[in-house]
C-alpha cells in the first residue's frame, strides 16, 4: 500500500465517525421544573430544551419563545392536553398544564416537523 492508500483510508474513518457523531451522537437538551417554576422553552429551529420533566398534579407554565422565522413553528401543539397555540415572532406564549398522569407526553409543531418531549414523574 502506498501512503495516498492510507491517507483515503484513514480519511474515510474520520469520515464515518464525523459522521455518526453528527447525527447519532447529539443528545437531546432537557430542563427540570420543581413545583410552580416555570420553563422557558426557546423556538429556533427546533425546540430547546427538547425534554421537559414536571411534576404530576402541579401546575407548570411551559414559555415558548420563538425566535425563528419559519412558518413551521409557528404554532405548538400539546395533543394529550388537547392544546394548541399560535407562537408569534419574538414574543413569550404562557401554556399552564397540570398533568393528573405521570408518562412521557409528546408535543410538536403545527406540521408535525420538530418534536419535544414533556416527562411527567
Amino acid at each position: 500500500m502506498e501512503l495516498k492508500d492510507l491517507l483515503v483510508i484513514g480519511l474515510g474513518f474520520v469520515g464515518i465517525i464525523f459522521t455518526y457523531w453528527f447525527f447519532l451522537g447529539k443528545k437531546p437538551s432537557f430542563a427540570e421544573a420543581t413545583g410552580g417554576q416555570g420553563i422557558d422553552v426557546v423556538v429556533e429551529g427546533g425546540y430547546s430544551p427538547e425534554v421537559i420533566s414536571i411534576p404530576r398534579g402541579k401546575t407548570t407554565k411551559i414559555n415558548f419563545i420563538r425566535k425563528d422565522s419559519n412558518s413551521c413553528l409557528e404554532e405548538v401543539v400539546l395533543p394529550d392536553f388537547k392544546i394548541k397555540k399560535y407562537l408569534p415572532l419574538n414574543q413569550k406564549v404562557t401554556i399552564e398544564i397540570t398533568p393528573q398522569k405521570s408518562g412521557e407526553f409528546g408535543y410538536s409543531c403545527g406540521m408535525n416537523m420538530y418534536h419535544g418531549k414533556i416527562i411527567v414523574r
